[in-house]
């Protein structure tokens, strides 16, 4: 592994979304970064809501982002590893990507060493054993037969509901303000009760759309990577340390 390039990680992107008026922009931005990262880049984890919505019939998939499936496509076959984490908003991703990029799916955590780092990779959600509702949502998300029986419906129709789900999220609240404790969050208390079996070097998770870089214990960073929403944001590991950085913004955040 050459020890010049870095690994990339970058989440909640969040292309399409009918709640936001800037897509168009934040795409243009958005494969500006890649186009950025492509020469010094070994590997590049999409940490999942990368698409606001994504469902893909057996001979349909959604209309548009061919800037960001062309640049991936390119990133895959100058041999940079890409990884996409299937989040809450693209969960109904399937073969599509994987055959025509080359790039691995994952749709639960992934544990993995890098550079002789240990790293709990997830998008971050349904990681609250208390939230049942959202538990039980997902579960029914990830059926086979409902994803069945969504796919019998037109696609104009089916994205249709889709859009309307999506404008109704949190997303269209993005810029309110909220009180956010850190410690209090199910992401933390979840990878702090991990460390009491199991170590891990870095914990690193999207969902939340906030930045933190914090160390946990001596050596333990829990990291959440932002948005591109109001952060444009993204984690570099160069085999040494891991930073948080602004596209366009040279210094490191702090967090």
């Amino acid at each position: 592994m050459s020890q010049e390039k870095k690994i990339y990680f970058v989440s909640d992107v969040h292309l399409g979304a009918p709640a936001l008026s800037n897509n168009r922009e934040r795409e243009k931005l958005f494969a500006a970064w890649l186009d950025s990262i492509k020469d010094d880049a070994e590997a590049l984890y999409l940490m999942g809501d990368i698409f606001d919505f994504w469902f893909e019939y057996r001979k349909v998939v959604p209309r548009g982002f061919t800037r960001i499936l062309g640049r991936l496509a390119d990133m895959s076959d100058q041999g940079i590893t890409i990884h996409f984490f299937a989040g809450n908003h693209d969960l109904w991703l399937f073969d599509y990507l994987p055959k025509e990029i080359g790039l691995t799916l994952h749709r639960n955590e992934y544990i993995t060493e890098i550079r002789g780092k240990k790293f709990y990779l997830a998008h971050g959600d349904g990681l609250d054993p208390d939230d049942k509702g959202y538990l039980f949502l997902k579960k029914i998300f990830n059926n086979t037969r409902l994803q069945w029986i969504f796919a019998r419906l037109h696609p104009n129709f089916a994205f249709h509901l889709a859009h309307q789900w999506s404008k109704s999220s949190r997303l269209s609240k993005i810029n309110r303000k909220e009180e956010f404790k850190v410690k209090n969050e199910s992401m933390y208390k979840f990878a702090n009760n991990y460390l009491e079996k199991e170590w891990i070097d870095y914990f690193i998770f999207g969902h939340r759309h906030r930045m933190v870089n914090l160390e946990m214990r001596e050596n333990s960073k829990f990291i959440l990577l932002g948005d591109w929403i109001t952060h444009f944001s993204y984690g570099i590991f160069d085999g040494k340390e891991f930073v948080l950085q602004q596209f366009n913004s040279k210094h490191e955040i702090d967090l």
